[in-house]
């Protein structure tokens, strides 16, 4: 299924206007494992945020609370649409276990570190910015309004 079929059905099965956009198309993480666990994460209901670098977006093209986007699998097949429901920018050295925790992917704070460091490395050489503890994260907590 194409992505453009994908939004047609999803609009239609909730009865959306024509009209309605998504913010985005994405997978998750820099690599097919990795990007597919956390899938499984998001479609099970485990994994109900993530983190960005905020220098990855446009100035204003950050996600705010009502936008919707496809999350698809390594492979670029559609599996879901989430909604913003709420968007917090915080320094990278700042973030608590008790927030990060929502995205149901470690169990505690350093692994949490660890695991974003790597990916906010990589993501920044393919990005344009560079990884800094100061660095601010755009964490957004969403909710799996469509799968197939």
């Amino acid at each position: 299924m194409t992505i453009e079929q994908f939004w047609q059905e999803f609009l239609k099965s909730t009865g959306r206007s024509a009209q309605t956009t998504y913010l985005e198309c994405f997978h998750f993480d820099l690599n097919e494992r990795s990007a597919n666990e956390l899938l499984a994460l998001v479609l099970s209901g485990k994994k109900q945020a993530t983190a960005s670098s905020l220098y990855a977006f446009a100035p204003g093209e950050a996600p705010k609370p009502g936008n919707l986007s496809i999350v698809t699998d390594w492979d670029g097949n559609p599996r879901c649409v989430i909604e913003t429901k709420a968007v917090q920018v915080i320094p990278f050295r700042e973030m608590t276990f008790e927030i990060c925790s929502r995205e149901g992917e470690d169990e505690c704070l350093e692994t949490w570190q660890a695991g974003h460091r790597r990916f906010f490395t990589e993501d920044g050489k393919e990005m344009g910015y560079e990884f800094s503890e100061d660095m601010p994260v755009i964490f957004e907590d969403f909710e799996v309004i469509y799968q197939i």
